[in-house]
C-alpha cells in the first residue's frame, strides 16, 4: 500500500465522499479512511432510511386526503424490505470498489492523527500533504437512571428495525424526534413524545413548533411538553418511563432523540494543531481550514449539522486544496423536517433579527384561505407560510412553511435570502398557477411591521 498521499480523508460520510470524489476527479492521490461503512450515518442509519420509511405513511395520508382515492394501506414488510435495499443491506462493498476504481486507496480501519500530516490507520501509518477531518457526529445518550433495565434505541436501531414495537416513548422535540414519532405513529405504534422544553423545534419560530405539535397529535402522537424523564424501570414484562411531574408512561422501547455531538474524542486532532470548542466541535475558518494543511467538514465542525451543508463544505475544501478557494456562506440554507406535512425553514428567526437590531416586517399566510393549489392537492387542505423581511435593506431574511411539499418549495425563499434578492424583484416574480409557490407573492402583500404589534 502507498504510504504517502496528496490528501487523506478521515471519515467517508457525505462530506468526505464529496471532497474525495472531487479531488479524485482532478487527479489527486487520495486515501479514504472509514472505520464503519462508506456513506456514513446518513446513508445507513439516518437520512436515507428515515426518509424512505416516512414516505409510505405520507403517501397513505395523501391518498386519504385526496378526493376520489380509496384503499391505500401500509405494508411494513414491503416498506422495510425497500428500506434495506436503500441502505444497501448495511454493506458498502460497492462503495469500496467504486472508490478503488476511481484510483483512491481505501482503508477500512480505526484511525487517528498522530502528528502534522501523519495518521495511524489500524496497524500502519500513512502521511499526507493535506488531512480532511470528516468524522461526523454521534447520538447523545443522556444519563437516565434505570436505562440499562429497559430497551433503549437511538436513530440507528429505530430506522433499521425489523419488527415494530407496540409502544414507544420518544425523548426529544427536535427534528429527529419529530420524524421518529411521525414514522412510528403512522405505522400504528402507540407513541408518546416527551420534551423538556415548552415548545417543539425550539430553534425555529414558535409558530412552527405550535403547528408541528398540532399535526403530531393529528397523527395520534401523545405530546408531553415541559416534562423531563428521570427514571426508567421494568415491572415484569412492562417498561415504564417516569417523568418529573410524577407521572409515568408505559412503553416497549425508549428512543433517545436528544441531539448529536461531534465525533472528535481521542482522535488526536490536537497533535495537528486543531482546536476544539466546549462541545468537541472542530474550529474552522471561512474556508473550513482547521490548521496548517488540515481541514474539517460536516457535522464535526458543529456549524450546521445537515447533510447538504456537509456536502457543500466538501466542495469548499476540495476547491481550496485544488487552488480555487472561496469562503463558505451559510446564509439562507434550508432546514427541512420530514413530518406530515413537511416543515421547512431558511434564514433567521424574529428573535435572531431582534438580537441583531434589525428593523423587520413579517407575514403569515394560511395557504388554504389564499391559494387554489392546496384545494386541488387535498380535501381539507393544510399549510402555513411565514416570511420575515429586513425593512431597511428591503430583502427577505427568514422564511418557514408547514405544508405539503414544503421541503421542495422553500428553496425559492432560500435562494432569495442567500442572493439578497430585493423585495421588489420578489413582488414581480410570476409563479406558476396553481402552485404552492404563489404563496410568496401573497404573503409579501400582507407584511406587517413589528411596531404595529407592540
Amino acid at each position: 500500500m502507498e504510504k504517502h498521499f496528496d490528501v487523506a480523508v478521515l471519515g467517508m460520510g457525505p462530506a468526505g465522499e464529496v471532497a474525495a470524489s472531487r479531488l479524485l476527479k482532478a487527479g489527486t492521490k487520495v486515501a479514504v479512511i472509514e472505520r464503519e461503512l462508506i456513506g456514513g450515518e446518513c446513508a445507513y442509519w439516518a437520512c436515507v432510511p428515515s426518509k424512505t420509511l416516512l414516505r409510505p405513511p405520507e403517501a397513505k395520508t395523501a391518498a386519504a386526503r385526496a378526493a376520489g382515492v380509496r384503499g391505500a394501506e401500509l405494508d411494513w414488510a414491503t416498506a422495510s424490505d425497500y428500506r434495506d435495499y436503500m441502505i444497501r443491506h448495511l454493506d458498502d462493498k460497492a462503495q469500496v470498489d467504486g472508490y478503488t476504481g476511481q484510483g483512491a486507496t481505501v482503508i477500512k480501519a480505526e484511525a487517528r492523527i498522530t502528528g502534522p500530516g501523519t495518521l495511524q490507520t489500524g496497524d500502519g501509518t500513512i502521511t499526507a500533504d493535506h488531512i480532511i477531518i470528516a468524522t461526523g457526529s454521534e447520538a447523545v445518550i443522556p444519563d437516565l437512571e434505570g436505562a440499562e433495565d429497559v430497551t433503549t434505541w437511538t436513530n440507528r436501531e429505530t430506522f433499521t428495525v425489523t419488527e415494530l414495537p407496540e409502544r414507544a416513548v420518544v425523548i426529544g422535540g427536535s427534528a429527529v424526534g419529530i420524524e421518529t414519532a411521525t414514522f412510528l405513529a403512522r405505522f400504528g405504534v402507540d407513541v408518546t413524545l416527551v420534551h423538556r422544553g415548552t415548545g417543539l423545534l425550539e430553534r425555529e419560530e414558535p409558530r412552527v413548533g405550535e403547528l408541528t405539535g398540532l399535526y403530531l397529535q393529528e397523527a395520534a402522537v401523545k405530546v408531553r411538553l415541559g416534562v423531563r424523564a428521570v427514571r426508567a424501570r421494568r415491572d415484569g414484562t412492562d417498561s415504564f418511563l417516569e417523568l418529573d411531574d410524577g407521572t409515568s408512561v408505559s412503553t416497549d422501547v425508549v428512543i433517545f432523540a436528544t441531539g448529536r455531538r461531534p465525533r472528535s474524542k481521542d482522535l488526536g486532532f490536537e497533535t495537528a494543531g486543531v482546536a476544539l470548542d466546549a462541545r468537541g466541535a472542530v474550529q474552522v475558518d471561512d474556508h473550513c481550514r482547521a490548521g496548517n494543511n488540515v481541514w474539517a467538514i460536516g457535522d464535526v465542525t458543529g456549524i450546521m449539522p445537515f447533510t447538504h451543508v456537509a456536502k457543500y463544505q466538501g466542495r469548499i475544501v476540495a476547491d481550496a486544496i485544488l487552488g480555487q478557494p472561496r469562503p463558505a456562506s451559510y446564509e439562507g440554507i434550508p432546514r427541512v423536517v420530514f413530518g406530515d406535512p413537511e416543515i421547512a425553514a431558511a434564514g433567521i428567526t424574529q428573535a435572531q433579527a431582534d438580537e441583531q437590531g434589525r428593523a423587520t416586517a413579517f407575514a403569515e399566510l394560511d395557504l388554504a384561505k389564499s391559494l387554489t393549489r392546496p384545494w386541488t392537492y387535498e380535501q381539507e387542505p393544510r399549510g402555513n407560510l411565514g416570511l420575515l423581511t429586513d425593512t431597511d435593506e428591503g430583502i427577505l431574511i427568514g422564511a418557514w412553511a408547514v405544508s405539503p411539499l414544503a421541503g421542495e418549495w422553500i428553496h425559492q425563499a432560500s435562494l432569495a435570502i442567500r442572493a439578497k434578492v430585493p423585495i421588489a424583484v420578489l413582488h414581480d416574480q410570476v409563479a406558476q398557477f396553481p402552485s404552492y409557490s404563489e404563496a410568496f407573492q401573497m404573503a409579501l402583500d400582507n407584511l406587517k411591521y413589528r411596531k404595529e404589534t407592540l
